[in-house]
């Protein structure tokens, strides 16, 4: 729409009281290329990958490995995925109870929030044993996606040179 017609559509919507009875088309928006909508999730999983090597763990056959090689790298990703969560994604227990706890789950609770499990009847409130305390996420301080890399690639091969 040029600037004269928008100039024209504002005033006759001043004065007029009204809109026009016909409209201009507004321009179809601009579609991101495929990987786009999920820039941001790529991108995390990269940097979880950065810090942590998640990725290398997740995708690596640990049955040929001892349980004490698989400790020791657990350690690591541990490590370094735990503070690529407290930095970007930090988390608070759902309820502070301790796991194990007698705990009561009121009428009309929260879905998100809560789960119950085992022999589930009734309106409620509920009366169980909290099994795991959840986790909610407290602030996302998730950094821009680059827009000039390839999101999908989340893990360059690397190349020791001599």
């Amino acid at each position: 729409m040029s600037l004269f017609s928008r100039v024209k559509l504002a005033l006759s919507i001043l004065f007029g009281g009204e809109l026009p009875k016909t409209t201009p088309a507004l321009p179809a928006p601009v579609s991101a290329p495929p990987a786009q909508p999920h820039a941001s999730a790529l991108f995390l999983l990269s940097i979880f990958q950065r810090e942590g090597r998640l990725l290398d763990f997740l995708k690596e056959d640990l049955r040929s490995f001892s349980d004490a090689d698989i400790g020791a790298a657990a350690r690591a990703v541990h490590e370094g995925c735990g503070k690529v969560l407290t930095q970007y994604l930090p988390l608070e227990a759902v309820v502070t109870q301790s796991e194990g706890a007698s705990i009561e789950v009121p009428r009309g609770f929260d879905a998100n929030r809560f789960r119950l499990t085992g022999n589930v009847t009734g309106e409620g409130p509920w009366k169980g044993s909290l099994k795991h305390h959840g986790w909610v996420v407290t602030k996302i301080a998730l950094p821009e996606t680059p827009t000039t890399i390839d999101v999908k690639v989340v893990a360059p091969a690397e190349v020791e040179l001599p």
